[in-house]
């Protein structure tokens, strides 16, 4: 697979995220609490695929090496809360586990692409 191709599928895939994440947080319980969990995992999930989306457009070898870091730090504040409303009992494990595992891998494709362009 050529970069053309994997930037296209990362796109697609983060993209999914961002989907998944928002049906996941319309399940949260309204709570005051709650909400704010929302706004910040919704806020989170779905920057990690606009500013992959906008890494790809970037201008210069910086500004795509900028938007990956920001992919990599909205990708592991997501994982922290999913772990929140994980540890809260929020939502069943059935709901989580997956949608926590994806982000995972995500964050670790930004990682690996991070520390590529630090070479």
């Amino acid at each position: 697979m050529d970069n053309k191709e994997f930037a296209r599928q990362l796109e697609d895939r983060t993209k999914r995220f961002a989907i998944n994440v928002l049906k996941l947080s319309a399940q949260l319980p309204e709570s005051t609490e709650a909400r704010v969990i929302r706004r910040q995992l919704t806020r989170s999930a779905t920057s990690i695929g606009a500013n992959y989306r906008e890494a790809n457009r970037a201008r210069s070898k910086a500004d795509f090496t900028s938007r990956v870091g920001l992919c990599e730090s909205e990708a592991s504040e997501t994982i922290y809360w999913l772990e929140i409303i994980d540890e809260m009992q929020w939502l069943g494990k059935q709901n989580l586990t997956a949608v926590i595992q994806e982000s995972s891998e995500i964050l670790a494709i930004f990682t690996s692409i991070g520390k590529t362009l630090k070479l």
